[in-house]
């Protein structure tokens, strides 16, 4: 599917905090401060049809027993579900949101889209041509047919292929995996080995973060068929046996990360 014909519905959020117009701003206030998604809430009727939006900045300078209705922003830009994700983007940018309540013909509260709902739907349109390339190399190499299915994978059970990562991407991993923006790994489901091909620094950070399960792109081997896989042997040879033996690299930056020098332009 081309990235034009990606429409809202497929990556907006729909579990989404809302609060009614009757409300006390002293309740938005204790549940921002508790840590809402979106730094606000929209206000919604009985009928979840989006009357407005509530947020910090509405707050200011706001004391005292005050409803919502009285302070919150009225006029809203809002996008439909069926809006392609390209042009939404192209709306978030232009009017300098972070995100957008997603409404119906009624005005019925259906979700919210944001810029990282936005480049969660781009990093999801790489993996399967890199699912395809590792499918294809797989059966090129071994002269088998190798199904690809999906599903859920157990973070400790994965066997690594890549002996190091860098300590900087692992923390950027670790921002993904708290924001929804990690894409799925790549894995080799090997009789009773799950060898872990792509995404090496996302499923350290998930170990690291106490995450049991993540979702995977799976490629099926039998060892009946192929008893020499190249990747078990990788393995083998680097004494991976769990993502304990992967070394996190503190002292190499990598190579894609640059960063200013604080003491070049001091002045003399």
């Amino acid at each position: 599917m081309e990235f034009d014909e990606i429409s809202v519905d497929a990556y907006m959020r729909t579990d989404v905090d809302t609060v009614g117009p009757e409300a006390w701003v002293t309740d938005v206030v204790d549940r921002l401060t508790a840590g809402a998604r979106y730094t606000g809430l929209p206000v919604v009727d009985g009928d979840d049809h989006l009357l407005g939006f509530v947020g910090a900045i509405d707050l200011l300078e706001v004391y005292g027993d005050v409803h919502v209705h009285e302070v919150m922003t009225r006029e809203l830009i809002v996008v439909g579900p069926e809006m392609s994700v390209k042009d939404a983007a192209r709306v978030i940018f232009r009017t300098g949101h972070q995100f957008l309540p997603v409404v119906d013909e009624d005005d019925r509260l259906l979700g919210m889209f944001s810029n990282g709902d936005a480049v969660r739907s781009q990093i999801e349109r790489t993996t399967p041509s890199k699912v395809e390339s590792t499918r294809e190399l797989l059966e090129r190499t071994h002269d088998v047919e190798v199904p690809v299915s999906e599903r859920d994978v157990t973070v400790s059970e994965l066997v690594p292929t890549q002996r190091s990562v860098y300590a900087d991407e692992l923390e950027g991993r670790r921002y993904e995996l708290e924001n929804g923006l990690a894409e799925p790994l790549i894995v080799v489901d090997y009789g009773y080995e799950t060898l872990l091909v792509d995404g090496h620094h996302r499923a350290l950070a998930a170990a690291r973060a106490g995450i049991d399960r993540m979702h995977a792109h799976v490629l099926t081997v039998s060892p009946d068929d192929v008893p020499d896989l190249g990747l078990r042997e990788m393995a083998r040879l680097g004494g991976l046996r769990s993502l304990d033996d992967v070394e996190v690299d503190d002292y190499v930056r990598h190579p894609l990360i640059r960063k200013t020098d604080p003491d070049a332009h001091d002045a003399a």
